[in-house]
């Protein structure tokens, strides 16, 4: 029996390591599956290709599903995430000159989000009060995890991210030049690309996704709701051989083999020490200023590949925070029904891979590791706080909402 070509995008990421050792390991023709992989430099060009069909399915952002669902995007392609392809992985990163002044305003070194977001407050408040111009931050994508966890970052710091900052969107491996070419004055990207600002020289990562929301949702499978009904199964084959390949890449003695895997030209084009570096979680600040980052991009464990409906609904308040859309019971109806936990969770029965019992969950409960409700084998969450030390209940969605500042 021949196997099926299912054909996938995917941005030159180190999020898009699962996807990449699925093709290469082996984990896709042991489930009858050929991976044809195309790297895409846009979130919006992966986007627009899943909706019109060049690729079957991708990597793809987190909110991009909703985005599509709630009538933010170009074509009109429902969409859905049946699977996550990790949690973490993203990184703030400022110019050298911005870096001096958050220094001179008590910004510490180890990457504390409460620290660095009080300095850069100070810094914005300073400039401001001398009429220099506004700062500018890149973000990936509008509706991107990137645009929303800098701006949670900021607005809990006391900065205005509407008014007291400009963001604009760069695609994730542009961001380098836009720094070095004085173009933007800080970035938010998932790696290496932050850690490529630090090897030129160009730029200091001050903080990451995990130090403002540990264990939090990024990259997701997303595919059009009209492929995933018409062939269900090689979905539910596609989801196994993702997961597999989840488990694989986060076993640390695979990763030096990964990280030269993902070098090669065709997929991120870096020297495979600058990429081991993120994927172990052994981070340059700067020069000479490594940090361990625990579970900084955490593919397998810690259901990691389960897309938990509270995560698409996080997404969905800051969506309506930052005023994308309207809070309306439909909304939020088309918000939740954009992951499908159902999904994975028929496609991985039986798989001895632990799969959790609920749908949703409090996000930023757990202050330490906690073992949990599951199927299939033990499976042990948290801590995943905000630093902040605010929680997100699904069951009070219109209380989290009305609470949050502008």
């Amino acid at each position: 029996m021949g196997l099926t070509q299912i054909t996938l995008g995917f941005a030159p990421l180190l999020d898009s390591a699962v996807l990449i050792a699925a093709q290469e390991q082996g984990f896709a023709e042991a489930e009858g599956l050929v991976l044809k992989l195309v790297r895409e430099t846009s979130w919006a060009n992966i986007r627009d290709r899943v909706a019109i069909g060049h690729f079957d399915a991708a990597h793809m952002l987190g909110p991009m599903p909703l985005s599509a669902n709630l009538g933010l995007t170009p074509l009109d392609a429902p969409l859905i995430a049946p699977m996550a392809l990790g949690l973490g992985g993203n990184a703030i990163t400022v110019s050298n000159d911005l870096w001096a002044a958050m220094v001179a305003f008590g910004a510490p070194a180890g990457g504390s989000a409460k620290g660095t977001g009080l300095a850069m407050q100070r810094v914005i408040a300073d400039r401001a009060e001398k009429g220099l111009p506004r700062l500018r931050f890149g973000v990936v994508h509008r509706e991107s995890g990137h645009n929303y966890e800098l701006r949670y970052w900021l607005a809990a710091s006391g900065v205005d991210p509407d008014r007291d900052i400009e963001i604009m969107v760069v695609p994730p491996s542009f961001q380098p030049d836009a720094l070095a070419s004085r173009r933007t004055d800080a970035y938010c990207v998932g790696e290496p690309w932050g850690s490529v600002a630090v090897a030129r020289g160009i730029g200091r990562i001050v903080t990451t996704k995990s130090a403002i929301w540990r264990l939090s949702p990024e990259k997701v499978l997303g595919t059009r709701v009209q492929w995933a009904n018409r062939y269900p199964e090689q979905l539910a084959a596609l989801i196994r051989t993702l997961t597999r390949a989840a488990r694989w890449c986060g076993d640390p003695d695979n990763m030096p083999a990964l990280a030269k895997i993902m070098s090669r030209d065709d997929r991120l084009g870096l020297p495979s020490e600058l990429l081991l570096r993120p994927l172990s979680g052994k981070l340059l600040f700067g020069p000479e200023d490594e940090h361990q980052v625990d579970e900084f991009f955490v593919p397998f464990l810690r259901a990691a590949n389960f897309p938990w409906i509270s995560h698409a609904m996080w997404f969905y308040s800051q969506m309506v925070r930052w005023g994308q859309v309207e809070h309306t019971p439909e909304n939020a109806a088309k918000a939740r029904a954009s992951y499908r936990p159902d999904l994975f969770r028929a496609a991985m029965a039986g798989q001895g891979i632990a799969v959790p019992s609920a749908n949703a969950k409090i996000e930023g409960a757990l202050t330490e590791p906690t073992m949990v409700g599951a199927a299939g084998a033990t499976l042990t969450l948290g801590p995943d706080g905000f630093f902040d030390g605010m929680q997100f209940d699904l069951d009070h969605l219109d209380e989290y909402i009305a609470s949050q500042k502008r």
